[in-house]
């Protein structure tokens, strides 16, 4: 989607880091694609008033003089949507961070011409629509094997309808050869030539045709989130936490073991070393369901704390971008952002530098409604297209609240517009429990959508399970001051057996050794059957103990031993080792009932 704006020509007056003032901009129009200065410095409209114009540099300005000149491009800020994105890296604004890396080594300087995907490359085309068809927005033209994961499905652009003249035979191009001649309905009846590249202004969503209930869960193979807090594939989460209670491993894993079709993570503002870690480790992942490289089918952005603010501003907005494409496509596409915290500083940044009016702690007050809108463009959706295909987006955002304060405004902002909040807790983290996710402060609303997934796909008695565990764990949470108080020992055995309880649930269940190599995964099959296991050896202590059993005699049974070891011994692929825990559960029990005759 290309805005053919009469382009503008100015020239700088003012300069305030990467906010720049021009003149002679009246032919300009707002959010307005503009190069700056001699070295065509990527800048962006975000203010008009008469032939005056405030832009955003997504580049560094040093060097920038008075009366260098201001040129619009005619373009809103978009990006190159086409083959070549999966397994890409790139900056906030859609540059290529290892094409940059080689014009100008590690260190990124001020680059001009550098495009997003390759006009060189060549790619498989395979036609799929028939010459005479009448087509609308969205109808596939043809396939391309992007990866062995990812099949990228060239469709009509949007905005264009009509009959198919032509269409390329099946044969290798580059994303800017012509693949198509559409003649658009009208008088006129233009026919237009359709290339394998498309652009897409990233402050503008995407069309779709319905909104639809989500229902299926995005499983990610974390215990505490599928079972406890799971997320719906369409759905929105906020994982909120302070400085080391472990963000980024978290979305790293929910990255690295989700079963979406496409994964996008947005490092946004993150410091240089965890990325590093990102770039270093995702390459060499395998997916859990096909043992193909998990680049394959994933996008990186890569926008550190050290590269230009403005640029950080933008780079969740391009990420929401390309996960709306592949979502036309028909993909479950999963956005990670980490994190929105340091999206919204750089909001407050640039919000002080146009000397705007502050709002609660210095954010400016249109952050709710940017929050919305980034949040508000997930969901499960029709989309465009007579095929009716369905995509959805998931997006799960980080924040970073100052010394752990969850009351600050990005996280009660955020809390508005998401359904699954993740709270990172600091004890947790310090006392090596992770994923850190504090059971009694975080929650779901998607799980009345998702029961009868799990009854349907799982077992029939999930729920059950489930809600028995967590009153468990909020019994345990209640008895806490009375054990400070006059310890355990003090307390009647069934309650003893209920700190026990929790006590396995926490270690067994709870934790989770992301460096493990069976525990890093859990299937949800396997998540079942060690819930059940933990639930039914309660009810059984229970019983037990109230026909006389002393407390101390359930807690030495050595098959506490097996189910506290059952997450790091037994694989995902061999469930059976489960029901032999679950059958020497059963013996144990039965001798410590004939032991009391």
């Amino acid at each position: 989607m290309i805005h053919n704006l009469t382009p503008a020509e100015g020239s700088v007056i003012r300069v305030a880091g990467p906010v720049v003032e021009a003149k002679g901009m009246s032919q300009a129009v707002m959010h307005e694609m503009v190069e700056v200065g001699r070295n065509s410095l990527i800048g962006e409209i975000i203010r008009l008033e008469g032939e005056y114009a405030t832009i955003q540099i997504y580049q560094n300005t040093s060097g920038l003089k008075l009366n260098e000149p201001v040129t619009g491009t005619g373009n809103l800020l978009s990006v190159e949507l086409g083959p070549g994105l999966i397994g890409g890296v790139f900056d906030g604004i859609q540059r290529p961070l290892e094409s940059i890396r080689k014009l100008t080594g590690p260190f990124i300087k001020q680059t001009h011409g550098v495009t997003a995907l390759s006009r060189e490359k060549i790619w498989p085309f395979q036609p799929k629509a028939k010459p005479g068809t009448q087509l609308i927005s969205g109808d596939i033209l043809g396939t391309v094997k992007e990866t062995n994961l990812v099949e990228h499905h060239i469709m009509v652009p949007a905005g264009i309808k009509g009959k198919l003249v032509e269409i390329a035979p099946e044969g290798n191009y580059t994303i800017v050869e012509k693949i198509a001649l559409i003649q658009e309905e009208g008088a006129n009846g233009k026919k237009t030539n359709i290339p394998m590249l498309q652009r897409w202004p990233v402050r503008t969503p995407k069309p779709y045709t319905q909104r639809l209930f989500a229902s299926t869960p995005l499983i990610t193979g974390q215990r505490i989130i599928d079972t406890f807090f799971p997320i719906a594939k369409g759905g929105s989460a906020a994982i909120p936490g302070p400085f080391g209670a472990g963000k980024t491993i978290v979305q790293q894993q929910l990255a690295k073991w989700s079963d979406a079709n496409v994964i996008i993570y947005v490092g946004c503002g993150e410091r240089g070393n965890e990325m590093v870690e990102v770039l270093d480790t995702f390459p060499q992942l395998l997916d859990p369901t096909t043992g193909r490289p998990l680049m394959e089918r994933t996008i990186l952005i890569a926008n550190t704390s050290n590269m230009p603010v403005s640029a950080r501003e933008a780079s969740i907005y391009t990420g929401i971008t390309l996960a709306e494409y592949y979502r036309d496509m028909g993909y479950a596409v999963a956005l990670m952002a980490d994190s929105t915290s340091r999206w919204a500083e750089a909001l407050r940044e640039v919000s002080g530098r146009l000397e705007e009016m502050p709002a609660e702690e210095g954010f400016p007050s249109y952050l709710p409604s940017r929050l919305a809108e980034f949040y508000e463009r997930t969901g499960v959706v029709k989309t465009i297209g007579t095929d009716n295909r369905t995509g959805s987006i998931c997006a799960i955002g980080a924040i970073s609240p100052p010394g752990g304060d969850f009351s600050e405004p990005v996280t009660q902002h955020t809390k508005r517009f998401t359904r699954v909040f993740w709270a990172l807790d600091a004890e947790l983290a310090g006392s090596r429990h992770y994923p850190a996710i504090n059971w009694m402060a975080s929650y779901s609303e998607y799980i009345p959508n998702l029961t009868d997934w799990w009854h349907k796909n799982v077992d029939a008695t999930w729920s059950n399970y489930r809600d028995e565990a967590m009153r468990i764990l909020q019994a345990e949470d209640e008895l806490k001051n009375i054990v400070k108080l006059v310890g355990s020992e003090a307390l009647p055995d069934k309650q003893r057996l209920t700190l026990e309880t929790a006590r396995i649930i926490r270690i067994a269940f709870l934790q989770q050794n992301a460096l493990d190599q069976i525990d890093t995964y859990c299937s949800p099959q396997k998540q079942h059957k060690m819930l059940k296991i933990i639930i039914d050896f309660h009810h059984l202590a229970e019983t037990i103990i109230t026909k006389g059993a002393p407390i101390f005699k359930v807690t030495q049974l050595p098959v506490i031993v097996d189910i506290m070891r059952m997450k790091d011994n037994i694989p995902n692929n061999k469930l059976e080792q489960l029901d032999d825990v679950e059958k020497k559960m059963h013996q144990d029990m039965d001798n410590l009932v004939t032991t009391l005759g």
